[in-house]
């Protein structure tokens, strides 16, 4: 019998005891012996809970049990979640875990730590939810060379932005109607300003390279500036509006890293990625583009991912799962070094200065005195110094993909 305790009795911590106990005969086949859930850690009681025998209040019943061999962290946050794994990992207990957080602020050290005690450190519900994407870019994909990973990696602000693509809603109303459905929380700004998907773009980037990406050195915007007319002038080029998290390497040390509003062509992949589904699309140099599709977040799905790992983890004891993220930095560039598109809304009448500016690739569309324009490529600089000369006659301005 190979004995797992959760720590963090909360959405995805209940979920990881309920996909064990519910598949107990599956996964048992799988690994080959029975998994069974021996503790769960919570400060609080669950009387009535048919698992309420297994929860402990103390953590050290977990880490001085030589019988524990795998530890599922769902307690999220970089304090005691941190604390607690860097301590399990040094008992040779390996750790998995969804905690995104965690994993970009401290990711190669508990993978050193792991590698030291002969265990693992397992993250593959970190990014993506359910969607398999960790594992797939450290195993399946190791003979490439990722050149570059991005994605819809944030299932709240796909579901504003869906809504306001396909009904013309504004942002407020949505925001309430996701908040009112559970996509969103009470103080939604890790989601709608983007560092939930800051942190997950970091993960990804870093396992891109080799190297780690420290989330907070990755560009970030949100969407709250986004508004139902940016959609109608994003139609009127046959595309729409996605919050993206992005990487691409920029040479041997180098790399690109930032997360925002991109307007998508409908002919691509991401275009098609609606409501809390959530999708990473990598480039590798020999297999080309791939994408990996599916729901983002929720108890089951995240649950499954966190229960993957735990198999994994179940048919390789003694074994360290080794993953290429050393703790050297990757230098990234500065956003405004970086040349792009970017489809600007503008005054009406303006025009004649916006075309001297950014060319005439406009909008046969007005809405309330506004027009759009698509610019050429340029650096972003460039961009903002033109946007400054023509100061209030710019409205709005998003990145082209």
């Amino acid at each position: 019998m190979i004995n797992v305790a959760v720590l963090g009795y909360g959405t995805v911590g209940s979920g990881v005891v309920e996909v064990l106990e519910s598949n107990k005969e599956l996964i048992a086949k799988r690994v080959g012996d029975e998994v069974n859930v021996k503790y769960i850690l919570d400060l609080r009681d669950f009387p009535g809970d048919p698992y309420e025998s297994k929860v402990v209040h103390d953590v050290n019943l977990i880490m001085e049990d030589p019988e524990v061999s795998i530890v599922c962290e769902t307690m999220g946050g970089a304090g005691a979640a941190y604390k607690f794994s860097k301590e399990a990992l040094s008992r040779s207990k390996s750790v998995c875990t969804s905690n995104k957080e965690l994993v970009s602020l401290h990711g190669p050290e508990l993978l050193n730590i792991a590698k030291d005690n002969n265990c693992s450190y397992l993250f593959e519900a970190s990014v993506g939810g359910g969607i398999p994407i960790i594992r797939p870019i450290v195993e399946a994909l190791t003979a490439e060379r990722l050149d570059a990973v991005m994605g819809i990696l944030n299932g709240t602000t796909n579901f504003i932005l869906t809504k306001m693509d396909k009904e013309g809603a504004d942002f407020d109303t949505t925001l309430k109607e996701a908040q009112r459905l559970g996509y969103a929380e009470a103080n939604p700004e890790a989601d709608i300003e983007g560092h939930d998907a800051r942190r997950k773009i970091a993960i990804l980037s870093s396992l891109m390279t080799g190297k780690h990406v420290k989330d907070e050195k990755v560009y970030t915007e949100g969407i709250t500036r986004i508004t139902a007319a940016d959609f109608k002038f994003a139609h009127s080029f046959n595309a729409t509006i996605k919050l993206l998290g992005m990487a691409k390497r920029a040479g041997k040390n180098e790399a690109e890293a930032m997360v925002s509003p991109f307007v998508i062509g409908n002919e691509h992949p991401l275009a098609t990625v609606n409501d809390v589904f959530n999708a990473v699309f990598v480039t590798g140099n020999m297999l080309g583009d791939a994408m990996f599709y599916g729901k983002g977040a929720g108890k089951l799905p995240t649950a499954s991912a966190v229960c993957s790992d735990v198999i994994e983890c179940a048919k390789n004891l003694g074994k360290n799962l080794s993953c290429d993220w050393s703790d050297e930095e990757v230098k990234l560039l500065d956003v405004s070094d970086v040349e792009r598109s970017f489809m600007v809304r503008f005054d009406a009448a303006a025009v004649n200065e916006i075309k001297n500016a950014f060319g005439d690739n406009i909008s046969d569309v007005t809405l309330d005195n506004e027009m759009a324009v698509l610019t050429a490529p340029m650096k972003e600089s460039d961009f903002n110094a033109k946007c400054e000369a023509l100061k209030d006659a710019v409205h709005n301005r998003i990145r082209v993909l």
